[in-house]
Parts: C-alpha cells; structure tokens; sequence
C-alpha cells in the first residue's frame, strides 16, 4: 500500500532538488563554463540573473496555470520545460545561447516551486501535515547545499555540461511518478478571465527589482541604473498593491495576508529567509577566500547543513506535538541567530570537526524554522486560495533569499573597506561582522513569532 503522507511530498519536492542543486553548482562551474564558451567570467553573471528574472516573470502565472488546467497537469509540464531548458543549456555553445535556454528553465522552475506546494497542501489531511512538510522541505535544502560539492566534482572529473544534462533523466522520473501517484486538483472548473494588466505590473515589478538586485555592486551596470531600476520594481509592485484591491479578480489575491498564520509566514519571516539566503553565500567565500580551503574541503564542511536539515525528520513531530508551533519558532530562532553569530567566530585554526558540528545544528535549526512555517502558515487558507497563497509565498521567498545574497556581499565588502582592504582580497575577519548582521536579522522575526497565539496550529500538531 502506498504512503501518501511521504509519496506525495518526495515527488512533488524531486524537481525542487534538481532545481536547487543545479542553481548552486552553476556557481561553482562559472570559471570553468567562462573558460569553455570563451567568455569573461563575471559576463556569465547573465546566466544566473536570467534564470531569477525569468522566475521573477512567471511565478505570478502559476496560480491562474493551475486553476485553468489542473494542478497535475501544469506540474508535469513544468518538469517538462526545466529538463528541456537544461538538456538546451548542456547543448549550449555560446553566452547568449546559455542566457535564452536559462530563461525557458525559469519558466518551468517558476511553476514547480508554487504548484507543487499547492498539490501537497491539497493532498494532505492537517493531522499530517507536518510530516509532509519535513519530506517536502528536505530534499530542495539537500540539493542547494551539496550542489557547490556536486559542481566542483562534475568540472574537475569531466564536462561542466553534466550540471544540466543530469538533469533530464530525473525529470522524466519525476514526471512518471507524479502521472501514477498526483492527482488531478482544480478547485474552479471556470476560473476567472486572464489578468493581464496584472501580470505586467508583477513582472515588471519582480524582474526589475530582482535585476537591480543582482547587478548592485558588480559593476555590470551603474549605480544609478541599479537604483532606477529598484525604484521602478517597487513603483510597480506599489501599483499592483492599489489594483489588487480594487480588481475583483486580481492575478494573485493580497487580500490573503488578511490571515494571520499566513502573514507571520510571508511578511514576519522575511528577514529569517533573508539571513538562511546570505548563509550559504557567505560560508564557502569564507572557508576558500578567508581560510585558504580547497573547493572540495570547504563543500564537505559546509554539507553539514544538509546533514542538519535532514535530521529535521527525525525530530521534527514529537517536538512540535511536545512544544507547539508558537514555542519552536521562538527557540529554534533565538537559537539559529546564535549559531550564525558563532559562524562569524571561526577562524583558520579552528578544528574543521567543531565547524562541521556547529553548521550541522545551524542546518537543523533552521529547516525546523522553515517547517514549521511552511505548515503553519497555510493552516487558515481556504481550498479555493490556496493557488494565491503558494504563489505569492514563493515570490516572497525568492526576493527574500535574493536579498540575503546581495546583503552578504555588501556586507562583507563594507568590513574589508573598513579593514583597510580593497573589498576584493578578502580575508578571514572580513566575514565576522557579517555573520553577526545575519543572526540579528534571525532574532527581528522574533517579533512576529511573539504575536502568535501559544495554540496556534492544534490540529496539525496530531496526538500529544
């Protein structure tokens, strides 16, 4: 007999992973991809960018997608344009081939991400829901924090094309398995008309204000188109705001932040997501640029966060059926703005098990954090929004991780400055104010963890 409660959510999280472990070791493959297409490195900035823009543009639609042609259908078929959008990049032989074949992957990993929470949310019965949640949320953390290990390997054993072309067989896995075990959801058989205007404003919005973004400090724009192009992302999505509540069938419904558990999940989280995005850009830079560390010691050491976060199904539901939702964001928040503070007192010399141990609970604290706001915060979501709440908590999650990586980097550019240093040549004590700023933002969500109410959640924490 099949089990639903860990099928489902392993299969709807399976292009999550590939997602994920194809975006982080990208990274680690830049020099050698530059080198192959004989481009500069820092131009192949454009194959990342493009893949977030794209995100950025689509991940409004997912919600419309699914209501319009079932949950299973749209989710089958994002699978389908992400592997053909890496089998094209594998094939790809110049810059600008890589850049348009990073747009179509956007457009399938914009569907995947929201759809395939909306299939589990819909799948699932609130008793249990948390265990779905701890399979669900494992595998994409698994795939971002072994993917420098995985892009590392690939370039050095043989093409950097792999990162991509490894991807297509798992696809086609993917999709077979959600045609057996997915069912087909469609809350309205007669969705509303396509909201165009709508989709222009979010579009614009996102992709401008993620664009700034990604070019603020790298000196492929100027200052000041980095900055226009933030103020137009914010104008826009301001725009947006005014006409959601006007609209009577608006692209993704702002009314839904209404919900309280839902708000604390979107809006009070972000800088908690915003300091789980500035780590694991901080981490390698500071094992291989401040230590000295090879690429291959420093993805060991900082595996240790998947390792973390796969523990998370060991321990997750006797903890939140021992303590409540309420008290485990509280605790496992002071805790993980703590650990990060810690990771700004490693030094050289400290002995690489101490690290290993310490980011192995920083990677369990956190994906408890997660877990537990992924399940709590779609608790008091009526069936027939939860398309608008997927897709606006997946926008929501992308800028915010976005802007943990831009932080990051300015933060730590700002310490070598202030250092004497070039902002370039960046050395070991360079990263420690920066860890510091990222476990304050941990502890700011704290304030809207308080607000919660000590019950909140009963009836999908199961049995005491």
């Amino acid at each position: 007999m099949v089990n639903r409660e860990r099928l489902v959510p392993v299969i709807v999280a399976s292009p999550l992973f590939l997602q994920n472990l194809d975006s982080s070791a990208l990274a680690t493959a830049l020099p050698n991809i530059a080198h192959s297409l004989q481009v500069p490195a820092l131009h192949l900035n454009l194959a990342i960018t493009s893949y977030l823009l794209s995100l950025a543009v689509f991940l409004p639609v997912s919600a419309w997608l699914a209501e319009r042609f079932g949950t299973k259908r749209v989710f089958c078929m994002a699978i389908v344009l992400f592997s053909l959008g890496s089998a094209l990049c594998g094939a790809a032989t110049s810059l600008p081939e890589l850049v348009l074949f990073r747009v179509l992957q956007g457009l399938g990993g914009a569907m995947m991400v929201p759809v395939g929470r909306l299939i589990l949310l819909r799948s699932v019965a609130p008793a249990q829901m948390v265990s779905a949640m701890v399979w669900f949320t494992v595998p994409p953390v698994i795939g971002r924090m072994m993917g420098p290990m995985f892009g590392g390997a690939v370039v050095t054993m043989t093409s950097w094309r792999w990162i991509f072309l490894v991807n297509i067989p798992f696809g086609i896995l993917a999709v077979m398995l959600a045609m057996a075990f997915v069912e087909d959801q469609r809350e309205d058989a007669r969705p509303p008309p396509f909201d165009v205007l709508g989709f222009v404003l979010l579009g614009l919005g996102l992709s401008a204000l993620l664009g700034a973004m990604e070019t603020a400090g790298k000196n492929l724009v100027s200052p000041l188109v980095s900055w226009l192009a933030a103020l137009a992302g914010v104008g826009a999505l301001a725009l947006y705001g005014w006409r959601s509540r006007t609209s009577d069938a608006p692209l993704i419904d702002l009314a839904i932040l209404r919900f309280r558990t839902f708000r604390t999940n979107v809006v009070g989280a972000t800088t908690l997501r915003i300091a789980i995005g500035a780590a694991p850009f901080l981490l390698p830079l500071m094992l291989q640029l401040g230590f000295g560390l090879s690429p291959l010691v420093s993805g060991s050491l900082t595996v240790a966060t998947a390792i973390g976060a796969l523990a998370t199904r060991a321990v997750m539901k006797p903890v939140i059926q021992r303590f409540g939702f309420r008290n485990l964001l509280l605790s496992a928040t002071v805790l993980g703005g703590l650990l990060y503070m810690s990771y700004g007192l490693f030094r050289p010399t400290t002995p690489h098990l101490l690290m290993f141990l310490t980011m192995m609970l920083g990677g369990l604290v956190n994906s408890m954090c997660m877990v537990a706001l992924g399940t709590l915060g779609f608790s008091e979501i009526p069936r027939h929004r939860m398309g608008h709440a997927t897709a606006l908590s997946s926008m929501v999650q992308q800028v915010s991780l976005s802007l943990g990586v831009v932080l990051g980097a300015a933060l730590v550019t700002a310490a070598s400055w202030w250092h004497g240093g070039d902002g370039t040549h960046l050395q070991a004590g360079d990263f420690s104010p920066a860890f510091f700023v990222v476990g304050l933002l941990c502890w700011v969500a704290l304030l809207s963890f308080w607000r919660l109410d000590p019950q909140e959640g009963e009836g999908m924490r199961g049995p005491h």
